[in-house]
């Protein structure tokens, strides 16, 4: 009798036929569908109501549709495995009441379901071991009998909208808990209180809800955990000094909360660190003897003074590929412990108040994908060495960004098939550190999110708003695998590199607001990825090359600022190229009567204020000429007044004659 229907599909997809009413002869035991069936097959087939002996049961990645199934887990009372994953089902996650208690794992993330759990759901699934509900719409408060999972090991509740404070029961209950993942949640309240319990916890995910409070000490004995993710909640305090200085975790993510004071971080670190965006003050912390330090993200902090050279004292061979202490109020000049960094791929050091010369130590850092020192005070000129950076170009298979990690939770279930198969059926569920890393960049005259793998693919350097001065090096036209550069609202002058025509895969080229001059090199009709170009506001001349290719996307706005430019998009060079020339009157030859109208206005206006002046003077010094200046303007008046008075006389009189 058939009992088991397994498929390997690989991408193969079927259709399952059934006749109206057939109620089959056989009793399954194991059924594995695991994305194999097509979009004619929406909706569970018929025959499983007729099933009650199924151990095992997969049937994810099918986006079948309909309400919960909850008289497959009724019906058959082995059931050991059940997996729905990535499938439509809606409604509301109803158990039966009475399960058997063999069922020791329920996986049904990325569905439609909704509502609230069942109060007694701990009760109706107290042996279970792996409970995901990850990526649906479930909503209300925890239930609290969900302390009675006693044998739970795994529990995703993130991506729904859960709200309240989580029962503490779940901390003193669910002992044996190593991953437990709450995020992208509206949880509130303390959860890290004194019933926090879970001393066998290896990954936690608390981010993205309304939790407050501080890191308790409490996690100090956690020694086992090694992912931890806090961010995006209203956590305060202090970041206490043992999450650095012991072994504790290999990530630390705790960005945008409510954290003060000073980091000490001295000695051991996490490989991956992440406490951007908070409050925290003071002089950056020491990295003496981090061997394992990977990515470290400081970036929108209250950080002050200058970047300490030990701030870049690693290990004799560094693994550190990610420094972000942008948007601080950092100054001076960067150290140039800063070159020994050989690992390097990302650094970003915008928006602080350094200055100084930019450092040829730079230079040694060949591995570098990302460079951004914009809105700072760095002078000087550009220095020619950084054709030596790779910019993503080579060499860099043992740094790359690609999602790497381990699995530190694995839970190998085994199902034995007793047949002439003798064949064990095994279904891995693991959780895995994965080491993503994600930076902002401005390209393209936005700020984009680079993460994970992506970061492998995107080089940009940028300059942007410093004071920079001097020619622009002909050798970063070298740099041939970059994809962004940006030297805008800076000093430079001269003209634009011919070279430049070698940035094969240059997307964004910015070299706005400077004071460059000559003309745009026609050679650049060649860049055929080139999305956004701007040369504004500098005093560039002549002809604006052809609009074929990329050049005949950009518009007016790209050259602005420019008087001496013309062609398409500006205005026609023919009225300052090709108009026959006229020439120019001899000095000797102009009239005397062409006077600058604004000079004779200026010159008649003073002139004529020192006359008033001058007689202002006089008659307030001479009290004679005055008394005779007054007489003789009321000798005018009157004279004026008998002229009028007559005048209007004798036309009165002419009138009745």
């Amino acid at each position: 009798m058939l009992e088991l229907v397994r498929f390997t599909c690989d991408g193969n997809k079927f259709q399952i036929n059934e006749i109206s009413g057939w109620v089959p002869s056989f009793q399954l035991q194991f059924l594995i569908l695991s994305g194999c069936l097509n979009k004619l097959s929406s909706e569970l087939p018929t025959f499983l109501h007729h099933q009650y002996n199924l151990k095992v049961a997969d049937l994810s990645h099918n986006k079948l549709k309909g309400r919960f199934p909850g008289w497959l887990l009724e019906n058959n009372t082995r059931l050991e495995y059940v997996n729905l994953k990535n499938n439509s089902f809606f409604g509301q996650f109803h158990l039966p009441l009475h399960l058997n208690d063999s069922l020791s794992s329920v996986d049904v993330s990325k569905n439609q379901l909704e509502g609230q759990l069942q109060e007694g759901i701990g009760k109706i699934l107290s042996n279970l071991k792996n409970l995901d509900l990850s990526r649906n719409a479930f909503e209300g408060h925890l239930p609290s009998s969900i302390g009675n999972m006693s044998l739970l090991e795994r529990l995703d509740l993130s991506v729904n909208n859960f709200s309240g404070v989580v029962p503490q029961e779940l901390f003193a209950g669910c002992l044996k808990l190593m991953a437990l993942k709450l995020s992208y949640n509206n949880f509130q309240g303390n959860l890290i209180s004194t019933q926090f319990n879970l001393t066998r916890l290896m990954l936690l995910e608390f981010n993205d809800n309304r939790f407050f409070g501080t890191l308790s000490i409490l996690l100090y004995k956690y020694t086992l955990l090694q992912y931890l993710d806090a961010s995006n909640n209203y956590l305060s305090g202090t970041i206490p000094r043992w999450i650095c200085n012991e072994t504790y975790g290999s990530t630390l993510i705790l960005r945008n909360n409510l954290f003060r004071g000073h980091l000490q971080c001295e000695g051991k670190t996490p490989i991956f660190l992440d406490l951007s965006h908070n409050f925290l003050s003071g002089s950056l912390p020491s990295w003496s003897g981090a061997s394992s330090l990977k990515h470290v993200h400081l970036e929108g902090n209250l950080f002050s003074g200058s970047i300490p050279e030990e701030f870049f004292n690693l290990t004799m061979e560094p693994t550190l590929m990610t420094m972000d202490i942008s948007y601080n109020n950092l100054s001076g000049t960067i150290p140039h412990a800063l070159g020994t960094v050989s690992s390097l791929r990302i650094l970003l050091l915008k928006g602080n108040s350094l200055s100084g010369y930019i450092p040829t130590q730079l230079c040694r850092l060949n591995k570098l994908n990302l460079i951004d020192l914009s809105s700072n005070f760095f002078s000087g000129s550009i220095p020619n060495c950084f054709r030596y950076i790779t910019f993503g170009g080579r060499g860099l298979d043992d740094f790359r960004f690609e999602d790497r990690g381990f699995a530190f939770l694995k839970w190998d279930p085994s199902y034995p098939y007793g047949s002439l198969l003798a064949k064990n059926f095994e279904f891995h569920i693991q959780e895995a550190l994965c080491e993503q890393d994600e930076a902002n960049f401005v390209t393209k005259n936005r700020t984009n999110s680079y993460k994970g793998g992506f970061l492998d693919f995107m080089s940009g350097l940028d300059f942007s708003c410093n004071n920079l001065t001097g020619l622009i090096p002909a050798e970063l036209g070298m740099l041939s695998s970059i994809h962004a550069l940006n030297l805008s609202y800076n000093k430079l002058t001269g003209s634009i590199p011919k070279t430049f025509s070698n940035l094969t895969q240059i997307e964004s080229l910015d070299l706005s607001h400077n004071s460059l001059s000559g003309e745009i090199p026609p050679q650049l009709i060649v860049l055929n990825f080139l999305e956004v170009f701007t040369v504004a506001y500098n005093n560039l001349s002549g002809r604006i090359p052809d609009g074929k290719a990329q050049f005949g996307t950009f518009d007016a706005n790209s050259y602005i600022g420019n008087p001496f430019l013309c062609g398409p998009p500006l205005k026609n060079c023919t009225s300052i190229d090709d108009s026959p020339s006229t020439p120019t009157p001899d000095a000797s030859d102009e009239k005397w009567y062409k006077i600058d109208p604004l000079v004779f206005f200026v010159s008649f206006s003073v002139s004529f204020i020192i006359f008033c002046l001058g007689v202002i003077s006089l008659l307030y010094i001479n009290p004679y000429w005055q008394q005779w200046c007054f007489n003789l303007i009321e000798d005018r008046i009157y004279s004026c007044y008998y002229f009028v008075l007559d005048t209007l006389r004798k036309l009165s009189s002419g009138l009745y004659n």
